[in-house]
């Protein structure tokens, strides 16, 4: 632990951050799944709904700084593909 008084501020609020980013990420694997869940069955607005709140997430991460766009990007691609074929 660090003595400055300073630093041992900044030690508290990235963990705050840590806590906050991992919640968020969190959110983004949950909303996939989600997602993938609702690919397999029939209903096509419930899918188009949650794909917008997936990206939007992923898009709303990288404003935020917790994720980089190129993740967001990959990640949004991935979850595009799997629905696309588990449509088929």
């Amino acid at each position: 632990m660090a003595n400055i008084k300073s630093a041992k501020k900044r030690v508290l609020i990235a963990e705050k951050n840590r806590v906050k980013n991992v919640a968020f990420k969190t959110s983004i694997k949950s909303a996939a799944k989600k997602v993938l869940e609702l690919a397999k069955g029939d209903d096509k607005e419930a899918l188009s709904k949650a794909m917008s709140k997936a990206y939007q997430l992923c898009d709303k991460a990288v404003s935020k700084g917790i994720l980089h766009k190129n993740t967001a990007a990959r990640k949004k691609s991935r979850l595009t593909l799997a629905v696309n074929k588990l449509a088929k």
